[in-house]
């Protein structure tokens, strides 16, 4: 996978956290997976931006979030980036991981692609649809037949994760796929067209980031600086576009303009926002869960509502400004 490239400035808000560890015991290493999604390119700008210190902060590049979730079971990440759906079935599973993050909500950047003859999405009846083993798959791959007048059973599920998605299209091993941004516009480059997207569903997929509990009782100034630093690259991105999507795009395998594009199909949750999410007595995330889970839990990618409370923990974001 490209690493991209790293640009090392220095940041004036990151020397007390130096000052601070010469003078004492240096917390363990923060490991934080994360995959190729537009919605989370803030994380990796903030990288490229040295806002992070590679000594106690580690940003670790993963195929799927099938990788991020067992990763995090056996404790070989103490963070990572999910959907919210997949955040319930890890919940579901016993993991206790907890929300500290809202980054995004999907407003079209996750795609049905589709071979060039494909049409209409009841065209997909008989067709092969390569999806990735995920809720958040299973959910688009079910409100696109839904929207089409289809069962599970009319189409063939090809399981097919993100990073192997151009390849099974060229070697036509499916007929669409369940797609998001960066590799839509990748399959777009290679013919396939836009079927169907998130836009006609908006407030289904959200994308978070979770931790472990004991990694944040543990490392909590790792888990400040890494939020602080995500906040300061999304408000780069704001200030500074061009440069911004110059940075972002050598790890997304698109084009600077594709970037810019691509960004159309999601809307940030800034700090206000995400205080309004993750904070209070009643955080807006555990009634979007609750809604999330009803739709799951009819679905079967749920046995039942997993508990809701203590889904969030604001504690990290930075002061709304």
């Amino acid at each position: 996978m490209n690493k991209g490239r790293r640009r090392f400035l220095a940041v004036s808000a990151l020397a007390p956290l130096a000052l601070a560890g010469a003078c004492s015991t240096p917390p363990p290493l923060t490991r934080v997976g994360g995959i190729l999604w537009i919605g989370y390119e803030p994380l990796f700008l903030a990288r490229e931006l040295g806002l992070y210190d590679a000594n106690v902060l580690r940003l670790v590049e993963m195929p799927s979030n099938t990788d991020n979730l067992m990763s995090l079971a056996t404790g070989d990440l103490e963070a990572a980036t999910l959907t919210l759906d997949e955040y319930l079935l890890a919940r579901d599973g016993g993991l206790d991981v907890r929300v500290i993050l809202v980054f995004d909500d999907s407003a079209g950047a996750d795609v049905i692609m589709s071979r060039p003859g494909i049409e209409r999405l009841q065209d997909l009846k008989g067709k092969r649809i390569g999806v990735e083993e995920t809720a958040a798959g299973a959910l688009m791959l079910g409100k696109s037949l839904e929207a089409a007048g289809l069962k599970p059973g009319d189409i063939v599920k090809v399981r097919v994760t993100g990073d192997r998605q151009v390849r099974a299209y060229l070697a036509g091993e499916v007929d669409a796929l369940v797609s998001w941004e960066p590799f839509a516009t990748q399959l777009q480059t290679q013919g396939a067209r836009r079927l169907f997207d998130s836009s006609h569903f908006p407030g289904l997929i959200m994308d978070v980031l979770v931790a472990r509990a004991d990694a944040l009782e543990q490392s909590p100034d790792s888990f400040r600086q890494l939020l602080a630093g995500h906040f300061r690259a999304l408000d780069y991105l704001h200030r500074a576009p061009e440069d911004a999507f110059r940075l972002m795009a050598p790890r997304l395998g698109v084009s600077p303009d594709e970037v810019r594009a691509a960004l159309k199909g999601i809307r940030f949750m800034d700090v206000t926002a995400n205080h309004g999410w993750l904070g209070g007595s009643s955080p807006g995330l555990a009634r979007a869960a609750g809604n999330v889970a009803r739709i799951m839990t009819s679905t079967n990618l749920l046995k039942r509502i997993p508990v809701l409370e203590g889904l969030t923990d604001p504690r990290f974001l930075p002061e709304p400004t």
